[in-house]
């Protein structure tokens, strides 16, 4: 089959090519699945350019990336089931992640043909594209991760999103419309537009104003950017209110190239035990659980995914390079 394949570490057009590899074949509980569209997403980018390197540490590897077929993230249709595997058969359409525990290592999904292990997957829903739902699951793990109270939110909640048009960001906005939330969206002029479709009542081109100098207070402030610290965002958080960092840096242009944001993440959860605005480090949702309720959010409607370009397999640098830039209204997307 014809795959993605790194070389090694550095910018993408340098160590990415296509090359004729062998396909995989599922073990007891995996499924094969000839991919339809893939994910590009900040993860991605990470693993390509193994920065910052401690990442590698993490489990991409420390000299070269293992494996070395890039992509997490994908919607295809099954094309074979191991012997323990009953939920799915050939022919069913599915969307998930083909990686299990950290997300900063390769799994394959850039290929034609990629093997994951079932609870990482769902059924894709008929009224999804295999490009839509190709770019749901690390984010929507993201988001549903940081906002495990969704379903006791009371109408009216007074959210604040920086950096709402991004991957994690527009999830965050459509679910919490979804929920009754009044939502203000903060990113780059071009993409007003674009939070405006997403259900955002208010938006902030953030070149123009600084959204922490307003008067009004936030229910939850939901920081995917990370550009400012936090004691910057506390004047505008409301009294029982949150803030949450998802910690993005902006492709190596924020963060250090040794540790990246981790040491204001850690900062921020050791910090929690005493600020009730922060919220406490807790376990990791179920995946199963997770793709379960991305799949019913798609399914009726709560989620759609705003998907601007896809690119062929050759073009994997291109496409990585073009979410990199910034300049995407929507995800990214490579398809075989």
């Amino acid at each position: 089959m014809r795959a993605v394949v790194q070389r090694g570490y550095g910018p993408p057009a340098e160590v990415l090519g296509v090359r004729e590899v062998d396909r995989p074949t599922p073990g007891e509980d995996e499924v094969l699945i000839r991919v339809r569209a893939a994910s590009v997403h900040p993860d991605v980018w990470h693993v390509v350019t193994g920065l910052p390197r401690v990442l590698r540490v993490f489990g991409s590897g420390v000299r070269r990336p293992t494996p070395a077929l890039p992509g997490t993230d994908m919607a295809g249709v099954v094309e074979a089931v191991g012997a323990g595997v009953s939920r799915f058969a050939a022919g069913d359409e599915v969307f998930g992640e083909t990686i299990a525990g950290m997300q900063w290592r390769n799994a394959g999904a850039y290929a034609e043909y990629v093997v994951a292990k079932t609870d990482g997957l769902a059924a894709k829903p008929s009224d999804a594209t295999f490009e839509q739902a190709a770019t749901v699951p690390t984010a929507g793990f993201i988001t549903l991760s940081n906002l495990p109270d969704l379903d006791t939110w009371e109408p009216g909640k007074r959210v604040l999103v920086v950096g709402a048009a991004g991957g994690v960001g527009a999830i965050a906005v459509q679910l919490a419309r979804a929920a009754g939330a009044e939502i203000t969206g903060v990113d780059h002029p071009r993409k007003l537009e674009l939070l405006r479709s997403l259900g955002a009542s208010q938006v902030v081109d953030y070149t123009k104003e600084d959204i922490t100098r307003r008067e009004e207070r936030y229910d939850l402030v939901f920081d995917v950017v990370g550009v400012r610290p936090y004691a910057a965002y506390r004047p505008i958080i409301a009294t029982g209110g949150r803030y949450v960092l998802i910690g993005h840096d902006h492709f190596g242009a924020r963060g250090r190239r040794l540790l990246g944001s981790l040491p204001r993440m850690i900062g921020l959860m050791a910090r929690s035990f005493v600020d009730p605005r922060l919220p406490r480090p807790t376990a990791a949702p179920d995946r199963g659980e997770s793709m379960a309720r991305l799949q019913e959010l798609l399914a009726d409607g709560r989620l759609t995914p705003v998907v601007d370009r896809t690119f062929r397999l050759e073009q994997a640098a291109e496409a990585i390079e073009y979410l990199a830039s910034g300049a995407a209204l929507g995800r990214v997307v490579v398809v075989p």
